[in-house]
């Protein structure tokens, strides 16, 4: 019996076989890398990873897809079925000798906190292969001055490369969703080349500046930082935040901690 989609879950299930190819040339995978798949769905994607792989692990919230993918994975391969919501999985508790490789077709409706949940485990991963809504890939790439460049854009990049592989038409899926998806991949940059700030000072004033992105960052960071500390950090305040780099905000994040050292 075919499973049917759950909207509460967000199930789009991919099924053009040319665009899995691409997908899976796109990951390369090798015997001995440890790959987690999220959402593996009907297993689409899951089956040809595991005859490249031997062994991988997958995060399925839907429990009736369970079973169906430990009948379809028979005679394939080793599948370790994690039945959860994996904004509870800790991924670092499913990293083993080497880092992990991330895969999967996200929900588009939860896709963004699933993004900064890889983020809080980014030690424990090697690279990440998403399929996501084509918007959304947009966002994560856009480059300052953008009209789509933001939060999510600026948390990504002071972290990860973002290579945006190939756009997925929505007839692609079972059943089609109303937007076009596409497909990136995440590397995560060298620890010598991350912030080199309090990351959780660094999300706090992303989030300020982009809160009120109309506004003047003197405006919008008006409970973080004075004219004078953004200033000093380098930064002009009477520019939006979306006319800066990932950098300038780790600028000014250093700026604000220094001065609350000296207060504390």
């Amino acid at each position: 019996m075919t499973h049917v989609p759950r909207k509460r879950f967000g199930q789009h299930f991919l099924h053009d076989p040319g665009i899995l190819r691409k997908i899976v040339q796109a990951i390369a995978p090798q015997r001995g890398d440890d790959v987690v798949e999220i959402g593996p769905g009907e297993g689409a994607l899951t089956l040809p990873l595991l005859r490249a792989l031997g062994h991988m692990t997958v995060i399925e919230l839907d429990r009736d897809l369970v079973p169906r993918l430990r009948t379809a994975a028979e005679g394939i391969g080793e599948i370790e079925i994690v039945n959860a919501d994996v904004l509870t999985v800790d991924f670092s508790t499913l990293h083993h000798e080497r880092p992990l490789r991330i895969v999967g077709n996200l929900p588009y409706n939860i896709s963004s906190p699933i993004l900064f949940h890889c983020l809080d485990h980014i030690d424990a991963i090697r690279d990440m292969h998403f399929m996501l809504q084509k918007e959304v890939v947009e966002r994560m790439a856009a480059a300052p001055g953008s009209k789509v460049y933001g939060r999510l854009s600026v948390m990504l990049q002071l972290v990860c490369r973002v290579e945006p592989l190939l756009r997925v038409p929505a007839g692609a899926f079972r059943p089609p969703p109303k937007v076009e998806s596409a497909v990136v991949r995440l590397t995560p940059r060298p620890a010598s080349e991350r912030a080199s700030a309090d990351a959780r000072l660094v999300a706090d004033i992303v989030r300020a500046a982009f809160g009120q992105r109309r506004k003047t960052l003197s405006n919008a960071l008006s409970g973080v930082a004075d004219a004078e500390e953004i200033a000093r950090a380098g930064v002009d305040p009477r520019t939006r935040a979306e006319q800066l780099p990932p950098s300038a905000f780790v600028a000014l994040a250093n700026v604000v901690q220094a001065r609350r050292q000296t207060v504390g």
